[in-house]
């Protein structure tokens, strides 16, 4: 019976497993991420969270605490100058992250890679907030066509019975008065196109006027 001894059998003694876990701990917070095991990452999250909460406190006794389980006081230091600067200020727990690679060549053994989460923290209230707010403008937005859609049709439809008007039509809906609209509604385009390329054709000729004026004054500036 294993009696006072919690945690998962790694295979090794208790004093080799505590020095294992010492040493996966410090080449996360010195890597930031590491490849290891997944039963190994799941053994040193607790140790983790724990030294991040001492760094969170940052007195003295704390400091002591962390320096006594990862033996390194230069890794302690810029522990807790990135938890004073900032880092993990808004996040209450949840300070690492795992994913799985999958089986290890040689004897199957689950490897995964554990990270320090350091994106800030987003309360769940905020999250939920702006993802009905995301589904809200998407409903919306299918309206809005539609409402678009219905203007344009409008205005057709008074367009062409402005149209029929003109042309001494009433506004029964014959063929003739259609065939008539229509061919209104043709002739008109083919004005605007014609109009809209005189234009372009006045705005070029403007244009090349202009750089021909500028030409000769630079000639002119260069003989005298």
């Amino acid at each position: 019976m294993r009696h006072n001894k919690k945690g998962r059998k790694l295979g090794t003694d208790w004093s080799h497993t505590k020095a294992m876990k010492r040493s996966l701990v410090a080449a996360l917070f010195l890597n930031d991420r590491i490849k290891t095991v997944e039963a190994r990452a799941k053994e040193i999250r607790p140790d983790v969270d724990k030294i991040v909460t001492w760094a969170k406190r940052g007195d003295l006794h704390s400091r002591r605490l962390a320096i006594a389980y990862l033996n390194d006081k230069e890794l302690v230091r810029e522990i807790f100058e990135k938890v004073a600067q900032g880092m993990w200020q808004d996040r209450p727990g949840g300070y690492t992250r795992i994913m799985k690679l999958g089986p290890r060549k040689g004897d199957n053994a689950p490897m995964v890679i554990m990270e320090l989460v350091t994106e800030p923290c987003v309360p769940k209230a905020e999250r939920q907030a702006a993802a009905s707010k995301k589904a809200a403008s998407k409903k919306a937005a299918p309206k809005k066509v539609a409402k678009k859609a219905e203007k344009a049709e409008e205005a057709k439809a008074e367009k062409s019975e402005e149209l029929a008007e003109d042309l001494g039509f009433e506004n029964d809906g014959t063929v003739e008065q259609i065939e008539a609209v229509d061919a209104a509604e043709k002739a008109e385009a083919v004005e605007e196109a014609r109009e809209d390329a005189e234009k372009a054709e006045a705005e070029a000729a403007e244009e090349a006027e202009t750089v021909d004026a500028e030409k000769i004054e630079e000639e002119q500036a260069d003989v005298k």
